[in-house]
């Protein structure tokens, strides 16, 4: 596909908004982002440590987190059709409530097992917050630098994601007091959504395709979400514990993580920027064969903390771009009218990977240790990479990637 059919594919339908509105449309829904991730990165860790207070067993822990992925499967298949019904400002401003009351209701619910329907319900309006706030950036990027639009966007998310544990040690963990900063700033992020009302895409019914059929549509792009959300979740559940096995005590293993993440900020906008003017299904394939080389060096670097700081700086901060680079083909790629059903097909992918990433990941320290870590790693990107070019053989590298 040429670069002129690629650009013109996302905006070929329905939304045709002139620069300025292109800017604010944007602008506003990085900021509710932004915003809301400032308050779900306080939320989080408030959460698993309350329930340690009182009295629940890392296993349970474990499965109260593990709420969030099945609630976005569960869900977020059905935003692209109550959007296109209810409209994307509607829809957003109720998931901004539905999560904001339901943060302020784990402190002032007795007992644990509430917690879960609690965790399921909070989980599925940030969960729809994330598919329309993409899809709105995604149909308001100019064509030429969506890639660059997305790299900022991520930015920005993970910059306000970097907040919230501050902000933890600012006001501390006991009392309703930190639940209640965090649901407002959970319920901020409606400010820019409301000053931008009139400038939200509508949502077309598209092709009613399943999961599977966007994955079709573009295997690529999809692949990508299922990769990155398998490999972040390992990284920052599982690196911790791989450090301990190699010799770094518990502060040091935990510093490993910061390069991951700090590799993850400074790689997106580049990246994104590079997507525009080169193949973005290349870039894909590239980073990912460059992370498979990655994760095979992490044991070779791994009795040196300088080298090993390195590979994981820039494994990392390549890693993370999966996700800007794979949204980007998303967009460029995906007619106007399955858009919208496509970002919820990434983004449960993406979840998809978030519950299976730790048990293969994990499984692999535990059955070769310590550099079962990276084996694991290392399978999951070639596997991906494997796709890519499968997908390529078929034909649908050039046409829907």
């Amino acid at each position: 596909m040429t670069r002129v059919q690629e650009s013109s594919s996302a905006v070929e339908a329905g939304w045709a908004p002139s620069d300025r509105e292109r800017v604010a449309a944007i602008a506003a829904a990085i900021v509710c982002v932004a915003v809301v991730g400032i308050g779900l990165s306080l939320s989080i860790p408030l959460l698993s440590i309350e329930m340690e207070r009182r009295g629940a067993s890392s296993t349970l822990i474990g499965l109260n987190t593990a709420m969030a992925g099945i609630s976005s499967i569960c869900i977020l298949p059905f935003v692209p059709r109550m959007a296109a019904r209810f409209g994307v400002i509607p829809l957003l401003t109720a998931s901004l409530v539905i999560s904001t009351v339901s943060l302020i209701a784990f402190p002032l619910t007795p007992g644990l097992w509430p917690w879960f329907p609690l965790r399921f319900v909070f989980s599925a309006g940030l969960g729809v917050l994330f598919v329309l706030s993409e899809y709105w950036i995604n149909a308001a990027a100019p064509p030429e630098r969506r890639g660059l639009i997305l790299g900022v966007y991520t930015t920005v998310l993970a910059l306000g994601f970097g907040v919230g544990p501050v902000l933890i040690a600012l006001v501390g963990t006991e009392g309703p007091w930190p639940y209640f900063l965090g649901a407002a700033l959970v319920l901020a992020g409606l400010l820019p959504v409301l000053l931008a009302r009139g400038l939200s895409p509508a949502v077309e019914g598209g092709a009613g395709r399943g999961l599977l059929g966007y994955v079709r549509l573009a295997p690529a792009a999809l692949l990508a979400a299922l990769t990155y959300g398998a490999v972040e979740t390992g990284i920052f559940a599982i690196l911790p514990l791989y450090g301990l096995r190699i010799g770094y005590d518990a502060q040091g293993a935990a510093s490993l993580v910061s390069l991951i993440a700090l590799g993850n900020v400074l790689f997106q906008i580049p990246f994104g920027w590079l997507a525009d003017r080169i193949d973005r299904v290349s870039v894909l394939l590239g980073t990912t064969l460059a992370c498979a080389v990655g994760s095979a060096l992490i044991p070779v670097a791994s009795g040196s903390a300088l080298g090993l700081g390195t590979i994981l700086f820039l494994w990392g901060g390549l890693a993370g771009t999966l996700y800007t680079v794979g949204l980007a083909t998303l967009g460029a790629r995906v007619p106007q009218g399955d858009l919208a059903g496509a970002n919820a097909a990434f983004v449960v992918l993406y979840n998809v990977g978030l519950i299976l990433g730790p048990p293969v990941i994990g499984g692999g320290l535990d059955l070769i240790p310590p550099d079962g870590f990276a084996y694991a790693l290392l399978l999951l990107f070639l596997a991906y990479a494997a796709a890519i070019l499968a997908s390529r053989g078929r034909g649908a590298g050039r046409l829907s990637p």
